[in-house]
């Protein structure tokens, strides 16, 4: 844990117009321009900042990193005629699409076992029905699926060269990774994170990652997750997915991966902070890198920044998504 810690971006305008339209009502939060280090709402201001968990004391900086605005912007947006609405409004290049992303934990809603025994019989086997144990899930963070239309307006965009030194620059970086492209690729996610949930090292707890992509082409895709402190990577999760054909589309599911070890003691010590700017402030210098590729090719499908904050809405895990750019 000496590593970790986080980054912060948040386009105030077109969030808070977000929100509004899903007719959620929420505090406004600060215009653009307090994109890394903007107060919240019930939350201190100013610039303070704090050392990793492994210091002993959480010692005070003056002065916090510059801000980051998104921007309305053409680049990366020329479209092949009949492109579907979704591209350049939602994280899909022209080969892939994510549907839907969720990091969570479920709590067994009893003490008891993993699944209990059912009064039931079945006919055929002579045999008692197991009835699965019921859970709980709380989401931490949470990407649900949209149908974006035409009329949308496009996502706003973030200039690349304002987050590479909070990814890894080394062979494989996010740096190299945009020049070799495509451009239309790579997105920017800042994540409210709900952290209400209550807490317990106990083992039926279960803490997992769930993803979906479709496709019009029918191939093998890698996942790569790569956690980053301080801009360095520290752990690194690669999985590979094969298609499913439904409904005229080839559909990836990566279905309950379970959460490493490392992911797990960082979620119970940010949670264990007293205050909510100190939990900011910790995942000032905390990113996650995902980049899905094509097994076979090699070719980058889709390339995700994301950068995080605790919510503070009583409407739990939020999210904004941007193009990233280069002007």
């Amino acid at each position: 844990m000496a590593t970790m810690s986080s980054a912060q971006i948040i386009s105030a305008t077109a969030f808070q117009n977000k929100m509004a339209l899903q007719g959620l009502s929420r505090p406004a939060y600060p215009t653009a321009g307090g994109f890394w280090h903007g107060a919240l709402p019930g939350q201190p201001g100013g610039p303070e900042d704090i050392k990793p968990f492994s210091q002993q004391s959480y010692a005070m900086q003056a002065s916090g990193p510059p801000p980051i605005t998104g921007y309305e912007s053409t680049t990366g947006l020329s479209m092949s005629p009949g492109a579907p609405p979704w591209q350049g409004r939602s994280i899909a290049s022209s080969k892939l699409r994510m549907l839907e992303f969720s990091a969570f934990l479920e709590q067994p809603q009893d003490p008891e076992t993993l699944s209990h025994l059912s009064t039931d019989i079945s006919y055929k086997t002579m045999r008692p029905l197991y009835t699965p144990r019921l859970f709980n899930k709380h989401l931490f963070v949470h990407i649900g699926q949209s149908n974006p239309s035409y009329s949308d307006p496009y996502l706003e965009a973030v200039d690349i060269r304002q987050i590479y030194d909070k990814f890894p620059e080394k062979k494989g970086g996010l740096k190299e990774l945009f020049d070799k492209g495509p451009h239309n690729a790579f997105f920017l996610v800042k994540f409210w994170a709900d952290l209400s949930a209550n807490l317990q090292d106990d083992s039926s707890f279960f803490y997992g990652v769930s993803s979906q992509y479709e496709s019009s082409e029918n191939m093998i895709i890698t996942s790569s997750t790569k956690v980053c402190s301080f801009g360095k990577q520290v752990v690194e999760k690669v999985e590979t997915e094969y298609a499913r054909f439904e409904n005229g589309r080839y559909v990836f599911r990566i279905h309950r991966s379970p959460l490493c070890e490392y992911m797990i003691n960082f979620i119970h010590k940010l949670k264990h902070l007293p205050e909510k700017y100190m939990m900011n402030s910790v995942l000032e210098n905390f990113t996650i890198l995902q980049v899905v590729t094509n097994r076979d090719t090699l070719e980058t499908l889709l390339c995700i920044a994301y950068v995080f904050e605790v919510s503070t809405s009583e409407h739990g895990a939020q999210h904004h998504i941007y193009r990233l750019v280069k002007d």
